[in-house]
């Protein structure tokens, strides 16, 4: 069965390992690892929440990622085919039902994504044309972007360079693109890096990142917000690793990629804390702000920084390539889903998901809708696709399974920790995230 499955025509794979690892961190390193981790550090402790945050990586990385990464590379296809197998596995129908939610909930938060794409488009444009520098008030700027259909031309213009890579397909679209965005988006931050280190009263910025406040590990919320900002980083939704994963070859070996992508995920958090929250605190702007945070506080750092235009360049040109690469992820789990379950071809599936994600992203354009949307899709159907997923594997798939399929292609056996960590640890945690999710209102 896997040998004919293997060789269906048509069907794209990666054609490296690197390509693989660099494709897999490009999902990973968006958003959360540029505004929420810097803020979660300094706010939760400093220092201090490195400690539950590393813990928390390393047991989702070499459970929860590789995890994913195996299933998909077993089942050779995405969500809803690798359910609908482990239960057939079992003699079970209904695994391809059960396995359309981690694929909804990815296409869900790629339709909020976009809007936010089209708003770092807008920004990048002002950027490189000398305006965004001229604001004299930036939250009316944002305000008049982030308003009903305040940014169609943006939003449609950022779905189309999304969707434009995704029609190369895997090997040369994706694949390509992120061995081009993620190298340059590590260079742009190491840029801002050093320019935000000779600025006076930047080193505030690095006391309220790295002097722990150890008091702050006493408190649950600490390791709460420490979870969610692990969990969601690694992308860990059931679908988007899954699906690379499909498109993985057999002689890889999973624990790598897993641990690349945790170590690598992690840097550009750490990067992104310590550009950050130093330009902002050298400043004395809100370092609290949360979202605008990236459209309001740092366009205002910009403008007061020496050669600020050139900055804020470098600055949007990085967070829109962490943006699409996420995105492209996202939106890989509904077209793989259409290509192998209606057999439709890449341009059909992609017509049709790009065609969605645009009639219903238009309606959710302003900040308080597009806010509303991503809680909802990030609470209750994410987590909830992780956790499934992660049933099915460790759980649903027969004895040792899990085990044969995460230990081909690596030379090193498994030791004994690796059912312990990923039945029992990985799936509770994943449970615990769904429903501390929900009782505080998101923790991603």
């Amino acid at each position: 069965m896997k040998k004919k499955r293997e060789e269906i025509p048509g069907r794209d794979a990666f054609r490296s390992r690197m390509g693989f690892i660099v494709a897999c961190v490009g999902s990973a390193v968006g958003m959360g690892n540029i505004w929420m981790f810097p803020y979660r550090t300094g706010k939760f402790g400093g220092a201090a929440f490195l400690i539950p945050y590393f813990i928390f990586v390393v047991l989702l990385g070499f459970s929860g990622v590789i995890g994913e990464m195996a299933f998909g590379r077993s089942m050779g296809t995405g969500p809803a085919g690798a359910f609908e197998k482990a239960m057939k596995l079992r003699g079970k129908k209904g695994g391809k039902l059960i396995g359309l939610i981690p694929v909804i909930g990815s296409l869900g938060i790629a339709i909020g994504y976009s809007v936010v794409v089209g708003w770092f488009l807008k920004y990048l444009c002002g950027a490189l044309a000398g305006n965004l520098g001229k604001v004299g008030d930036m939250g009316a700027y944002f305000g008049a972007l982030a308003g009903n259909f305040g940014s169609i031309g943006w939003h449609m213009l950022g779905l189309a360079i999304t969707f434009a890579i995704m029609l190369f397909g895997v090997s040369r679209g994706i694949e390509k693109m992120n061995k081009v965005m993620m190298p340059a988006f590590f260079v742009f931050f190491v840029i801002l890096l050093v320019r935000v280190f000779t600025l006076e009263g930047a080193s505030e910025g690095y006391r309220y990142l790295f002097i722990p406040r150890w008091e702050s590990l006493a408190d649950v919320k600490t390791w709460v917000y420490a979870l969610g900002q692990a969990f969601f980083s690694l992308s860990l939704a059931g679908s988007g690793t899954i699906v690379y994963g499909s498109y993985l070859k057999k002689d890889a070996d999973v624990v790598s990629c897993g641990r690349n992508v945790a170590i690598f995920d992690t840097c550009a958090a750490l990067l992104a804390g310590m550009v950050v929250i130093p330009a902002v605190f050298a400043f004395g702007l809100d370092v609290s702000a949360g979202p605008p945070l990236m459209f309001i506080t740092l366009p205002a750092v910009f403008q007061k920084m020496p050669f600020g235009w050139l900055f804020s360049v470098i600055f949007f040109v990085a967070v829109l390539f962490a943006a699409i690469t996420s995105l492209v992820n996202l939106f890989e789990t509904p077209i793989e889903a259409l290509q192998e379950q209606f057999r439709m071809s890449r341009k059909m599936a992609v017509g049709i998901v790009a065609f969605v994600a645009a009639a219903v992203g238009i309606f959710i354009e302003s900040a308080d809708a597009v806010s509303r949307w991503m809680d909802v899709v990030s609470i209750y159907i994410i987590p909830l696709g992780a956790l499934l997923a992660a049933v099915m594997f460790f759980w649903v798939c027969p004895k040792g399974y899990a085990r044969e399929h995460v230990q081909l292609g690596r030379r090193k056996k498994l030791g004994r920790w690796f059912e312990p960590v990923t039945k029992y640890l990985f799936v509770g945690l994943t449970l615990v995230v769904y429903v501390l999710g929900i009782l505080f209102g998101g923790i991603g």
